[in-house]
């Protein structure tokens, strides 16, 4: 039986703004790559060749980015939400595009390192009307949570959303395997007390009527892209996963330690970059310091700076700058610049690739800025 994708990337991303002002949260890069990519890449893997995609506000700026899903080897078909009314609510308005086929809900701002093929393979199979993946994580009342029964560990019995007193620690990731049983439960359920239609209460109305509802746990990593410490860390997981690869340029003065991708284009003078690090293409850095994990996006400049642990979106210039930017978002044609001499920076740079008491002492910028910004930080 044929099996489709549903992408939800209708969310206006109020924890990531300022960057979230002008663009929307799935596009924000995490090793260079749009977040909503490693989904769809991840939905293609596992042979699903149909995918609906529900967008909001920002569903121009997600058609452009995504086209007609030819890339992936898929067809895509955009699904209007008129509000974040909730993720059963993006489930609901899907029922056309749907039909009768059994399907895979994946939230956009989502990436996991195993993908969806195995579980999905294993839904076809079985005869559980839905199946949930789960992770173990450390705070779940942030989370909807799932109860298991004692009896048969995969079944759920009981599903909450971010309890003040979780039961067990086991969270809802954000991908969910359905039959069309589901579309049936949705119309039982009423808003919640924030005016949204829950995915758990559809679900709980499932288990309450008798149906199987199975669980996963994932393997390995995932990640939730939804704030900006959450991007750092999923840009530092997928980072460790590169491959050394050179394809710009490197002058004599510049040491490059390391995993480190440089695209066609980038050229690295007078540098000491150590990895994993991605440079995109077209960008230039010179007498700087960078990585480890940073992403670098095509046409930035770096010039006399130190970064790491940060996400430079395209065309941002970071220059001039006493000490290290660090765990750091900075959007796309932003200008950062302090006050800090080119021969200056050179000398400086050149102790801080040997000595890393002063890398410790040099003063931290920590800096979350929109597109289009010019900041400037004085000495």
């Amino acid at each position: 039986m044929t099996m489709k994708g549903l992408v939800l990337s209708g969310g206006a991303g109020t924890r990531l703004r300022p960057l979230t002002h002008t663009q929307a949260k799935q596009l924000i890069p995490v090793a260079n790559k749009p977040v909503l990519f490693y989904g769809l890449e991840q939905l293609a893997n596992a042979g699903i060749r149909d995918v609906g995609i529900v967008v909001g506000d920002t569903a121009l700026e997600i058609e452009a980015a995504v086209g007609d899903g030819s890339r992936w080897g898929m067809r895509a078909t955009y699904i209007p939400q008129e509000a974040p009314l909730g993720l059963a609510h993006a489930v609901k308005i899907a029922r056309d595009f749907v039909g009768d086929d059994p399907f895979v809900v994946y939230l956009g701002d989502n990436i996991l390192r195993d993908g969806v093929r195995e579980v999905a393979e294993g839904f076809a199979e079985n005869d559980a009307r839905a199946q949930i993946l789960l992770a173990r994580v450390p705070h779940p009342e942030r989370f909807g949570v799932a109860e298991l029964d004692p009896n048969e560990p995969d079944r759920i019995v009981r599903l909450v959303e971010k309890p003040s007193e979780p039961r067990s620690d086991l969270a809802l990731v954000g991908v969910y395997l359905f039959d069309r049983s589901i579309f049936e439960a949705i119309e039982t359920i009423r808003p919640s007390g924030r005016g949204e239609l829950e995915i758990t209460d559809a679900i709980q109305a499932l288990i309450d009527r008798g149906d199987r509802v199975d669980s996963r746990l994932v393997r390995g990593w995932w990640k939730d892209t939804g704030k900006p410490e959450d991007l750092l860390e999923a840009n530092r997981v997928v980072l460790d996963g590169f491959e050394r690869r050179i394809d710009g340029s490197i002058d004599h003065d510049s040491s490059v330690e390391g995993v480190v991708v440089l695209e066609s284009g980038a050229s690295i003078e007078s540098c000491v970059v150590r990895g994993p690090v991605v440079i995109g293409a077209g960008a230039r850095l010179s007498h700087a310091r960078v990585g480890p994990y940073a992403s670098i996006a095509a046409d930035v400049v770096v010039e006399n700076a130190h970064i790491e642990h940060s996400i430079l979106l395209r065309g941002a210039q970071v220059r001039g700058l006493q000490g290290r930017v660090v765990d750091s978002l900075i959007g796309r044609h932003t200008r950062v610049s302090g006050n800090r001499d080119q021969a200056g920076a050179h000398r400086h740079g050149a102790q801080v690739a040997s000595d890393g008491e002063s890398v410790r002492a040099q003063p931290r910028h920590h800096l979350v800025v929109g597109d289009s910004c010019t900041i400037g930080i004085g000495e």
